[in-house]
């Protein structure tokens, strides 16, 4: 079986903007993200680790890794999904994430499921 088809992740993610949380005049900026990760696979698989890289309007690049997701390792049969919230603080009103997950598939496979880069804006700071 092609490796597509056995481990096959499908990561969505939605943010927002916590100006509560903010303060603009100290280059703090707060989003909260929500994600959404579905094993499209045939092979039942652990999130194991996570790898972020959070990058700023400024260009400043800080990496984040650690084990599971917000205190979990879940285990995701084929077609079962799992959702999590959790935030990131950058400088500036603008930035970007992404990042991968490392999987272990209950076959033995260690495997990264990427995530796609995904923006942090303040609303009305990008048209």
């Amino acid at each position: 079986m092609p490796e597509g088809t056995q481990h096959q992740f499908q990561i969505r993610v939605r943010t927002v903007y916590d100006p509560a949380q903010s303060d603009p005049a100290q280059a703090r900026f707060v989003f909260a993200y929500t994600i959404n990760i579905r094993n499209d696979g045939k092979v039942p698989a652990r999130l194991m680790a996570r790898h972020w890289l959070i990058t700023d309007g400024n260009g400043k690049v800080r990496e984040v890794r650690g084990d599971g997701v917000v205190g979990e390792q879940p285990h995701l049969g084929p077609g079962e999904g799992f959702q999590y919230s959790s935030g990131a603080i950058i400088d500036t009103p603008v930035g970007s994430m992404q990042g991968s997950y490392l999987m272990l598939a209950d076959n033995g496979d260690r495997f990264d499921a990427p995530i796609p880069p995904f923006t942090l804006a303040v609303p009305g700071k990008i048209n």
